[in-house]
């Protein structure tokens, strides 16, 4: 087995000057993106708008040389920043300087979690999250997204809430204190970013939108008339801070860490990989860790708040034409010189312009054909999706991921504890044997179960498959034999051998039932043969398939006709 040489920024073809042409278009896309993002998202998460062009300098080049993508964008998301705001608010003050602090040390302890599960190579952890459960959570809170950034987009004072009853309930309160300049102003950003969103996605909207409003309230003084503004961004590069540790608030923000960092990786995975299987090539999940990890644990250095890849930046990084991730390079570098130099321009920005690039940011994320699609194919995870989104949605935000992912392993245990068993009869015309309840034309035997088990056999479920056996038997009081049809179990422990052995020499001496184990495969075999299933029971469990039982036994399941002499005969099968 050859090790594939790691290759940084994905640079593995000759890097020519179309190329750089390409990386640079691209990064100058994203740029313009993430300028107002970045700004709107720090302010979603409590922070000052500038904290997120700080997110968006030393975490993209951190994960650029780390990563195993090529086209992965980093950076602030809607998400994270709703669980930094929801996991912070209540023990500091949004805008503090202690609140800041506790922000820096999420981050900080979120890529030490992210990179300790990279280091154990533990990037499989965040399977046991389920598409459905993600998919409520992620609609629940994008509504909750959107609710809590009426504030800013009409004018009114709101409460700290994360449940979509209390956000309704405080803004019909306050609907008689509109404030109806911010209210056009609100309403008319999110018409123009949806228009021009429709028309042209890869104009610079929001960016324009920026310009355009700032330019607005500075004319015609709207700041004087009520409309919220950002106010001053401080310049410059952001100074190196050690964030501050103390053992109460790392308690008090560990849940909150580990929900972000394994969220924030499982989006990242998700993203990084749709776009690396259409350009074929792989990616490193426990490398992408390590990536994501270090660009948050180094970059709390710089004051950030967590990161983690954007599914709108990634995607028009890979649609503008971006080939590595010198375009994250490229765009940290644009960043750096706009805080720099052009931070001043931002003074007079509406805060409501913010809350509409938020809002329309985020309103895809509500995805309710999701729930409608599983209901349809399956509905248990219909379910699931259901309970997450209901949870999220009206209990909490961090609570909902938490309440969905455990009903989804309670689904699973009971999946696992109840495993498939049927009663299989036969199908002559296909020559074949079914289960009954989909086939009720099988043809059985009122003397004969013939039992399939589609699971591995364990503790928790040979109790379930005794009593499927029992319930067999009391539909069929006449019946004298048992064949259980071994061929989907994979794995057997002991104990269950033991069950088994005390039910067959039980039905034997009771009621004189011989008990049959068929297509046993060579793990579930070896362990018999060591509990010396191969001396007491080698007739019972030497057969591989039913028909070579049934042949032997001479068992007719059913007659048919010899097509050369037209006179019935015994079918053996």
């Amino acid at each position: 087995m050859t090790i594939k040489k790691y290759i940084p920024l994905g640079l593995e073809q000759p890097y020519n000057k179309n190329l750089l042409m390409k990386d640079l278009i691209a990064s100058l896309t994203l740029f313009v993106m993430l300028v107002p993002q970045g700004m709107a998202y720090a302010m979603l998460a409590g922070l000052p708008p500038v904290m997120g062009l700080y997110a968006s300098t030393i975490p993209l080049i951190i994960y650029a040389v780390l990563a195993s993508s090529r086209h992965l964008s980093v950076g602030p998301t809607a998400i994270t920043s709703l669980l930094v705001f929801s996991g912070i608010s209540s023990i500091g003050e949004p805008g503090s300087q202690d609140y800041i602090t506790l922000v820096i040390l999420l981050a900080l302890m979120v890529g030490t979690i992210q990179c300790l599960l990279g280091v154990l190579r533990m990037g499989f952890i965040v399977k046991f999250i389920s598409p459905s459960v993600l998919g409520g959570y992620t609609s629940a809170a994008a509504i909750i997204i959107g609710l809590s950034q009426l504030k800013h987009l009409i004018g009114i004072d709101l409460g700290t809430y994360f449940q979509a009853h209390h956000l309704l309930i405080g803004i019909s309160r306050e609907l008689a204190n509109l404030h109806w300049m911010t209210v056009l102003l609100g309403i008319s950003s999110i018409i123009f970013l949806i228009i021009f969103k429709k028309v042209n996605s890869r104009f610079p909207a929001a960016l324009v939108l920026i310009l355009l409003s700032s330019l607005s309230v500075y004319i015609f003084s709207l700041h004087e008339k009520g409309v919220q503004i950002v106010g001053t961004v401080p310049n410059g590069f952001p100074t190196l801070v050690l964030p501050t540790i103390s053992l109460e608030s790392v308690k008090q923000l560990i849940i909150p860490a580990i929900i972000i960092a394994l969220l924030g990786f499982m989006e990242s995975l998700a993203i990084g990989k749709t776009i690396a299987d259409k350009e074929k090539y792989k990616l490193n999940p426990n490398r992408e860790l390590k990536a994501l990890g270090l660009a948050n644990m180094l970059g709390s250095l710089f004051q950030i708040f967590p990161v983690n890849g954007s599914f709108s930046r990634s995607a028009v990084n890979h649609q503008s034409g971006g080939v590595t991730q010198l375009v994250s390079i490229f765009t940290s570098l644009f960043m750096i010189i706009t805080l720099m130099l052009f931070t001043s321009y931002f003074y007079y920005l509406p805060s409501a312009v913010l809350a509409a690039i938020i809002i329309v940011a985020v309103y895809k994320l509500i995805d309710i054909e999701q729930a409608k699609f599983l209901f349809n194919v399956r509905s248990i995870d219909g379910w699931s999706w259901i309970v997450t989104f209901f949870v999220t949605l009206f209990v909490g935000i961090q609570w909902g991921i938490l309440v969905g992912a455990i009903f989804n392993f309670c689904l699973l245990l009971a999946r696992i504890t109840r495993p498939n068993i049927i009663e299989m009869g036969y199908l002559e015309k296909e020559q074949i044997f079914r289960d009954i309840k989909r086939f009720p034309q099988a043809t059985t035997l009122e003397d004969l179960i013939m039992i399939r088990v589609d699971s591995s056999i364990h503790f928790a479920n040979i109790s379930y498959l005794e009593e499927k056996i029992r319930e067999f038997l009391y539909l069929k009081p006449l019946a004298n034999m048992i064949i259980i049809d071994f061929s989907g179990v994979n794995d057997m422990d002991t104990p269950s051998f033991e069950v088994i052995e005390d039910l067959k020499e039980q039905l034997k001496k009771e009621k004189n039932i011989s008990m049959y184990f068929v297509g046993m495969k060579g793990t579930v075999r070896e362990t018999a043969n060591k509990l010396g299933w191969d001396r007491k029971f080698n007739e019972e469990m030497n057969y591989y398939t039913i028909e070579k039982l049934l042949e032997n036994k001479k068992i007719r399941v059913s007659t048919s006709s010899d097509k050369n002499n037209q006179t019935p005969y015994m079918y053996y099968i």
